[in-house]
């Protein structure tokens, strides 16, 4: 008996160490999440601040993008490292980069200082699935993963809403510093809470992408990219949308950014529960075809504050209801020694959706006069595809469907 009480006590010390492990990679998920999305929200000051106009400002944002695919290459040449050293590296140029861009002094060094802590994003998503998967108890490996991501949403609850305060009451450059503070707090509680964990299998230089020679995660990409490219195309311009077609004022918009980014919380931690019990391909065909319902919707709905807002909860549950399943089917596609670089190229199909979907959404604003029901539809058949495609890989490569 009493050899039991001990395993048990073991047990429950491992857990609750896991639970703390788990927790340092959502800390880290919050500032690469609030460091990604903070710049749309202050915007208009930190263009001010560097003298330049809006439409150059948007590098400030771009750069970001680019950093993201580009420190995907940490990985490649980092397969050696332990996945917790990773981490803490992370943390360590998020730190660097949010720093300089609290205290760039010119547009270029601000472009600048937005690469290098964009650099970490993609690397750290990729290892933190698979140290979330680790830890894991057998059976809620996506739950685990919705845990860690749900630090980026957290993010876009409150982060992204309280760097906007901040620029608007007192300087955007204080957003940025909190940032890098919180980078070098989580840099240390990685390395006291991630237990160790052992590098992944040395497949080589190539073989950490022959995982790419399948069709399944060419398919499960291609509907990361082609979703979010539907839904940014809507919510690149939700703000006025949010003024322009449901009547709220501009004090207000904050307010539905924090509904947004509370549906994003509970979308995530659906997504991952759902996941565990279920199929992972199978679930993200569901939540990517809720937000393309809720494109439709944004079209079809003439507008109001109460329709608005509800539509912005919807689609904001869809868009990270996928979250946690797709980036456990590139961490299992990678097994073998691509299980790093299959999570991470998630995040750079994720990136550059958004930006295609910018693109797309602004386009038809364009060629509408500016009717913010059209950048929506347009995003559509984008939606379409990702479910469509999605649908496919879980009927070819998830059996029982309904088991």
């Amino acid at each position: 008996m009493p050899n039991n009480a001990s395993a048990a006590q073991r047990s429950g010390g491992a857990q609750s160490h896991n639970a703390l492990g788990l927790l340092a990679l959502a800390a880290g998920a919050f500032v690469l999440g609030a460091a990604e999305f903070v710049m749309m929200g202050i915007l208009p000051q930190a263009a001010q601040t560097m003298h330049v106009s809006i439409p150059f400002a948007g590098n400030f944002i771009s750069a970001y993008a680019i950093g993201v695919c580009v420190g995907t290459l940490i990985l490649v040449f980092g397969r050696r490292i332990p996945p917790r050293t990773l981490i803490v590296i992370f943390m360590i140029i998020a730190f660097a980069g949010n720093a300089l861009s609290a205290a760039a002094v010119n547009a270029p060094m601000l472009i600048t200082a937005r690469f290098l802590a964009g650099l970490p994003h993609g690397a750290f998503f990729g290892t933190a699935t698979l140290i979330a998967k680790l830890l894991a108890q057998k059976g809620k490996e996506a739950r685990a993963v919705s845990a860690m991501v749900t630090g980026q949403t957290v993010a876009n609850m409150l982060g992204v809403p309280a760097g906007t305060l901040l620029a608007e009451h007192m300087t955007w450059r204080l957003a940025f510093c909190l940032l890098a503070a919180i980078a070098a707090l989580t840099a240390l509680l990685a390395r006291l809470w991630i237990p160790y964990i052992q590098p992944v299998e040395d497949a080589g230089l190539r073989g950490q992408f022959r995982f790419l020679r399948k069709p399944g995660p060419w398919m499960v990409l291609i509907a990361v990219f082609v979703g979010n490219t539907g839904i940014f195309c809507w919510w690149s311009y939700v703000s006025p949308w949010l003024q322009k077609v449901g009547g709220w004022p501009s004090n207000m918009v904050s307010a539905m950014m924090m509904l947004a980014g509370f549906a994003m919380v509970v979308g995530g931690l659906c997504g991952g529960r759902i996941a565990d019990h279920w199929h992972p391909g199978a679930t993200s065909a569901v939540g990517q075809a809720v937000a393309g319902i809720g494109l439709l919707a944004v079209f079809l709905v003439p507008g109001s504050r109460w329709s608005t807002a509800l539509l912005t909860f919807v689609i904001a549950f869809g868009l990270f209801f996928v979250s946690a399943p797709q980036q456990l089917l590139m961490a299992e596609a990678g097994k073998g020694g691509g299980e790093l670089i299959g999570g991470a190229t998630v995040q750079i199909a994720f990136n550059f959706g958004n930006a295609v979907g910018s693109f797309v959404g602004g386009a038809v604003l364009n060629a509408t006069a500016m009717n913010y029901h059209y950048p929506a539809l347009s995003g559509v058949p984008f939606a379409a595809v990702a479910v469509l495609l999605l649908v496919l890989y879980a009927f070819r490569y998830e059996r029982g469907l309904l088991q």
